[in-house]
């Protein structure tokens, strides 16, 4: 053989010895960066960061609460109206809260890329960052506006005259309760035996601060707004539990109109799903069947107590409901599912409303973890949501959703509340 035959094969091995080696290279390169963006490491840094910023928007949150506050006390102060600044960053707070919430949900998810969560979780701290800054500037501009043109006196008027507003609002909170124990049994409505009792010492504790900076008005150079900043935070707490009093003796007097109907519209369900059942396959039939039973069984054991339990009677048939919509699920034809919700809506979105209730009740200003908080934000949406629905179907299923993440967010609080105590 010919020795010039030979010598390309001399340049081809070593330029494939080459190629070869970068193509592993490259490969194992890949590798690397692609277990640095996934791997142990990356996911605790993914963690660390979600963590961070929940706990800035659970800062955020609260802040947002005093700043309410401010902008209530702030609105007595200039007669109903509070400064501009003090609305704007309330606004671009609770956007950037509401977005945030959202975000955060979606940085949980367990199939979430680390090196994405990551970088969403940076960004999500820096628009929380802002906005607190935002709150902070804004009050502190407030502060110093007050002390240079409002005298104690003045705040202690404006504070005085929310108070005996709100006295007017909440009127006899007693006479909401007698009346609630007239139609139903106490478990429907001792959370709101509560509210009224924690709406009375809350206005008490209002008065003493009042009284308290009327006391040290006399000194022209002190400030108020220690005292009136606990005071409003008294008369909030005064509103929010006479408004949960109220929500709760509406709850359990509609629940008491409807529990009779929706009964019926339970039982109207079995039998369809019966009529739905006659036509399955014999092991179809049979699974459906057990079903129609758990459902009539239910149905039989809450209606006795319905009439006194109407809150807790509804929610039961709208799990009723649910599972057996589950049960009909690839049975049902479109028309059959519409007809389905449009019967169960009314009762879900009140079941759903009830549930929503108890948890923000469950929910106290500062107390709640993130994760409650977030679960009853999610709650409220969805809720919300359903309420503007025009699809019946998609309605029912958002205001499960709702019931389900408001159980959820009571549930953590509960807990958290055990824990703590």
């Amino acid at each position: 053989m010919d020795v010039t035959e030979i010598e390309p094969l001399g340049w081809i091995i070593p330029a494939l010895v080459v190629f070869g080696s970068a193509a592993v290279l490259a490969v194992v390169v890949v590798l690397a960066v692609r277990y640095a963006r996934r791997g142990p490491g990356a996911r605790r840094r993914a963690a660390a960061s979600v963590e961070r910023a929940g706990v800035a928007l659970v800062r955020l949150d609260d802040a947002i609460d005093e700043l309410e506050l401010e902008v209530g006390l702030s609105g007595a102060l200039y007669g109903g109206g509070a400064p501009a600044s003090l609305r704007r960053a309330r606004m671009t707070a609770q956007h950037t809260r509401d977005e945030a919430f959202a975000t955060y949900r979606d940085l949980t998810d367990p199939d979430a890329p680390p090196a994405v969560v990551d970088r969403a979780a940076r960004e999500l701290l820096r628009r929380i960052e802002r906005a607190s800054r935002t709150i902070d500037t804004a009050r502190a501009e407030h502060r110093a506006w007050i002390d240079q043109h409002v005298t104690a006196a003045e705040q202690i008027d404006a504070a005085e005259r929310r108070l005996a507003e709100l006295r007017a609002r909440m009127g006899d909170p007693g006479a909401l309760l007698r009346e609630l124990d007239q139609g139903a049994d106490r478990s429907e409505w001792g959370e709101a035996e509560r509210a009224a009792e924690a709406a009375r010492s809350a206005v008490a504790l209002a008065e003493q601060h009042l009284a308290a900076a009327r006391a040290g008005a006399q000194d022209p150079s002190r400030s108020a707004l220690e005292d009136l900043a606990a005071a409003e935070r008294a008369l909030r707490r005064a509103d929010a539990e006479s408004r949960a009093l109220e929500e709760t003796h509406r709850l359990v007097t509609q629940a008491g109109l409807a529990v009779g109907d929706e009964i019926a519209a339970a039982r109207a369900a079995i039998r369809s799903a019966t009529g739905i059942r006659a036509a399955l396959p014999p092991d179809e039939a049979e699974v459906l069947g057990d079903e129609i039973r758990w459902a009539s069984g239910e149905l039989a054991r809450i209606e006795p107590t319905a009439a006194r339990r109407p809150v807790s009677a509804n929610e039961a048939i709208a799990r009723v409901r649910e599972r057996l919509d589950a049960a009909l699920a690839d049975a049902h034809t479109a028309q059959q599912r519409l007809r389905g919700a449009r019967s169960a809506l009314p009762g879900t979105l009140a079941a759903a409303r009830s549930a929503v209730g108890r948890a923000e009740a469950a929910l106290p200003d500062r107390a709640a973890g993130l994760e409650a908080r977030v679960r009853l934000d999610t709650a409220r949406q969805e809720l919300a949501d359903a309420r503007q629905m025009s699809d019946p179907v998609e309605a029912l299923d958002a205001a499960r959703r709702a019931i389900r993440h408001a159980e959820d967010a009571k549930a953590l609080a509960d807990y958290g509340r055990l824990t703590r105590d």
